[in-house]
């Protein structure tokens, strides 16, 4: 009692602690919350109606992008300019996707399981032709599909005995399929919901009889085009007031779907000194003392460091850049050019042919692969095999006898011949290259023997055995420190944007605009790793002014700093942001306007030529459904193909006020294609699909209203 007594005085005390543990307990909890919140809007690459993309399960879409465009060109790995466009191909496929389904959701618009069946059971679809399973005929045959999916799930519960090889061509066909499978449904979707749109534009007879009439008469016509920059500026007057009723009137035009930042920047590259061209001058001599003695080419460019590798190799010319392709046909067998430099790279280079032949681009072969449980194991079973076809067994019984297809592929020197390619597999690849058809080789390798026979060759072309040292003239450490330093130094000396201005001019420095620049973009300046310069720019807590940090950049090449000096909301543009333009616009406006009352009195195409600043011109088979480009103004006038409505041969027209120019002509000839008959629903169907090409902004207003945002810049 005395014990509970005790703890009942100090009750308030007790209460107070008690509150405080449970307030620091919530607290962590709130903590943590928000830590996982913020750590979760780290990871977000996008969002799109409110959906978040998170980044890797866009760099999982990436991946299964990538892997499709790998199997269609047979190739490996993308180079960077691929990866970009690669990424804005996925991100942009996913907005309007996404755009598409939330749209779709809300109308019950779905593609059924057997709405996707029926599309591989009719094998039309255009993507379907992109697939292995396609006949004889060149059409998608759905059985060869069907025996294709059997195949792979037999595969999935016998991967054991099959060779690896094996395994990853039918893996790489499964996962090129699931992926191709997937965009027909998107753009099944994406079908219905225009089909949709498409359903709600109508088109009545006379319009579809004037679509038919103007679509088969055509004009030849005698044209005076009198331009509007023939005209001074001081001839016209844009006011104030004419500036701001044009912004009211066409508003819709300065609509700003994404938010973008002006900016201004220096960027300098860091170039090498006379002393380290010599030193590499220096070096080149030393290789090429060292290729004219050698009997190891390929250790030897190797050690060098040059920028195409060698592997003793058979390639065509195609596996060399360009500025060495051009040096192939001025040199012979066993000649050894250089050192020379190449200012298109800014390279030396040391070239020695080895050989040349005439060989297939593409031949098909097949193999048997031996192995045992030593290498002499191995070696006496791949005698025996090859003893066996010599003797006439057949290919296919053998290869079966050890569990492998010995199935025949085409190998096509674009495979290989760009990439560094090991002893072993250039033994290889050299002997496919030389082997006549039909004929089979043993070939021994330290961990087992190759069975290999060609069974065809087709494109003969000109082949090189063609070793290449290329160095590019690169700057040293000493110099680069002498480079960074200097910029440093003019950072230092520029406090605020106006004073880096002015400071450039002193350091022999160049300040570059740039406007709107937007998110989606992958580079600063042209220039590739300006990651942090891109977070910079687009960082909340950036403001008109600021200066950037100093960015190490490009191949480590290049220093960079930014000045943000605006930010562009999304939303209409200011009138003050588009005045120039509006301006201009109405200058060429007025302009026309002048030259209409200037030739009041042209009533032929007489009168019209003789007007000082016109330009004669002739222009056949004009329509008037169509814009027709006038290289006089050096523009596509639509007005002047509207005017065409209703007009006879002979007959003069004019003026005609157009963006550039005022223009008169003579109809000299028409001519009508009467075997194209009128068929109502046709044109009228045609009007549609021209309505619908019309219609291309609802796109822009579904972007809007699903208030898309682009964060992949924080992951570029």
């Amino acid at each position: 009692m005395a014990v509970l007594q005790k703890i009942r005085s100090k009750g308030a005390l007790l209460l107070i602690i008690i509150g405080f543990a449970l307030f620091a307990f919530i607290a962590e909890e709130f903590v943590r919350s928000i830590s996982t919140t913020a750590n979760n809007s780290r990871q977000v690459a996008g969002e799109v109606c409110g959906k978040k993309l998170n980044y890797l399960e866009f760099q999982q879409k990436m991946e299964s992008y990538k892997d499709a465009l790998k199997f269609l060109r047979g190739g490996d790995n993308l180079s960077d300019a691929e990866t970009t466009q690669a990424e804005d191909q996925v991100w942009q496929m996913y907005v309007n996707n996404e755009l598409v389904k939330h749209e779709a959701d809300k109308l019950g618009l779905t593609v059924t399981d057997q709405e996707l069946q029926d599309v591989f059971a009719e094998g039309t679809n255009p993507m379907l032709a992109q697939t292995p399973f396609v006949n004889q005929q060149g059409r998608f045959d759905v059985n060869m599909l069907k025996n294709f999916l059997t195949e792979y799930d037999k595969m999935l519960s016998n991967t054991s005995q099959l060779p690896e090889q094996y395994i990853e061509q039918y893996t790489s066909i499964k996962k090129y399929w699931d992926f191709l499978e997937k965009n027909i449904r998107e753009n099944l979707l994406q079908q219905k919901y225009q089909m949709l749109l498409s359903a709600s534009l109508l088109s009545n007879p006379v319009e579809a009889k004037m679509y038919y009439e103007g679509a088969i008469n055509s004009n030849d016509i005698l044209m005076a085009a009198v331009p509007v920059m023939s005209v001074p500026d001081s001839l016209v007057k844009v006011s104030d007031d004419d500036i701001k009723a044009e912004y009211n009137k066409n508003k819709e035009d300065y609509r700003q779907y994404v938010e973008s930042r002006d900016i201004r920047y220096v960027s300098v590259p860091v170039l090498a000194s006379d002393k380290d061209k010599e030193e590499l001058d220096k070096q080149m001599a030393e290789y090429y003392e060292k290729v004219k003695t050698t009997d190891d080419l390929v250790s030897l460019v190797r050690m060098t460091n040059s920028q195409i590798p060698y592997s003793n190799l058979w390639v065509t010319r195609n596996a060399f850049p360009s500025d060495i392709q051009d040096q192939l046909d001025s040199i012979s067998v066993g000649t050894l050019k250089g050192p020379y430099y190449e200012a298109s790279d800014n390279s030396n280079n040391i070239i020695k042919l080895v050989a040349k032949m005439e060989a297939p681009d593409s031949i098909e072969c097949r193999m048997i692969q031996v192995g045992g449980q030593t290498a002499e194991m191995a070696h006496k079973s791949a005698d025996s095999i090859y003893n066996a076809l010599i003797a006439g067994e057949n290919f296919d019984s053998i290869a079966k006898k050890y569990n492998q297809t010995a199935q025949k592929q085409w190998i096509v020197s674009a495979q290989y011949e760009t990439s560094m390619v090991d002893e072993d597999n250039a033994t290889m690849l050299n002997a496919i290259n030389t082997l006549p058809t039909g004929q089979i080789k043993n070939l021994e390798f330290a961990q087992g023997n190759v069975i290999l026979q060609v069974t065809d060759r087709k494109a003969m072309t000109t082949k090189y055995n063609l070793a290449v040292i290329k160095r590019p003239v690169t700057f040293s450490k000493d110099t680069y420190s002498k480079t960074y330093n200097e910029f440093s130094q003019f950072l230092a000396n520029s406090n605020n944007a106006d004073e880096l201005v002015k400071n450039a001019a002193k350091y022999g420095y160049t300040v570059e605009p740039r406007a709107d620049m937007y998110s989606s973009e992958h580079y600063v300046a042209n220039l590739r790793r300006t990651t942090e310069a891109l977070r910079w720019i687009f960082n909340s807590d950036t403001k008109p002014g600021d200066i950037s940090p100093l960015y190490e950049c490009g191949d480590n090449d290049h220093l960079l700093v930014v000045v943000l000096d605006k930010v562009n909301k999304q939303g209409y543009r200011s009138l003050e942001d588009v005045k120039y333009l509006i301006k201009e616009s109405l200058k060429n406006k007025k302009k026309a306007d002048y030259i209409v009352a200037q030739n009041s009195n042209v009533k032929d195409i007489e009168a019209a030529q003789a007007i000082k600043a016109a330009r004669v011109d002739t222009l056949n088979n004009i329509t008037f459904d169509n814009t027709s480009y006038i290289p006089a103004t050096g523009t596509a006038e639509q007005n002047l193909n509207g005017s065409l409505w209703q007009k006879k041969e002979g007959q003069f027209v004019g003026p005609v006020k157009g963006d550039r120019g005022v223009y008169y002509y003579l109809i000299t000839k028409q001519s009508r294609n009467d075997a194209l008959k009128f068929d109502e629903r046709q044109s009228g169907n045609a009007l549609i699909t021209q309505y619908m090409r019309n219609m291309g902004s609802f796109g822009s207003d579904l972007y809007i209203k699903g208030k898309v945002v682009d964060k992949r810049y924080l992951f570029f």
